[in-house]
């Protein structure tokens, strides 16, 4: 890397992402990655979640080949299989009563990607979240209220949703949210831009 600081580019329309990104207080811009995202025959969600998160950096990263351009997908998985976007009400109804009362695995994968300095690394950080025991009406209450149907899972634990849960176990708080920053700052570090540095 260069001694300038590169610019960063998150690559996501994702406003959850965004606002983590700005936590960080870090100057960046944002770029659709205009990456398939549909998993692959017999691929395990966390495997989606880490292939599409490095995707969605290294498309942006051909068009920026000098920026440091961040990567994210996050797939839950319940009993083996994957849990995505609901898209409507009715899916989102389907998937909160499958998870009521039920351990779910949350993948947040992240990478980042500079083609100029030949940087290229990813993770994934895992979340564990236990479900109450969820009446329909509480279940109908929560989507009329929130409408998480972009969300995997349906729920917004970092508003309503989290009167869903019982529990949340991950090493890295902001996981769940979709975009894990512990990592997402180990890697940007190891790719030359520290956060805390002036």
């Amino acid at each position: 890397m260069t001694s300038a600081r590169p610019a960063l580019i998150l690559a996501s329309t994702s406003r959850y992402r965004r606002e983590l990104l700005e936590r960080l207080r870090l100057p960046f811009s944002v770029q659709a990655p205009d990456v398939d995202e549909v998993p692959l025959a017999g691929e395990a969600p966390a495997t989606t979640a880490r292939r599409l998160a490095l995707a969605k950096a290294r498309a942006v990263a051909q068009r920026n080949p000098d920026a440091l351009v961040i990567g994210s997908d996050q797939m839950a998985e319940l009993d083996g299989a994957a849990i995505g976007k609901p898209g409507s009400h009715e899916r989102a109804v389907c998937q909160l009563r499958a998870m009521s009362g039920r351990t779910v695995l949350f993948h947040t994968a992240v990478a980042v990607v500079c083609l100029a300095g030949g940087y290229a690394a990813e993770a994934v950080v895992p979340a564990t979240v236990r479900v109450r025991r969820l009446s329909d009406n509480e279940i109908e209450h929560y989507l009329r209220s929130e409408r998480p149907y972009d969300c995997a899972g349906s729920a917004k634990s970092e508003t309503l949703g989290i009167a869903l849960l019982e529990a949340i176990e991950s090493d890295d708080p902001t996981a769940l949210v979709g975009l894990p920053l512990i990592r997402t700052c180990a890697l940007l570090r190891a790719a030359g831009l520290d956060p805390l540095a002036a």
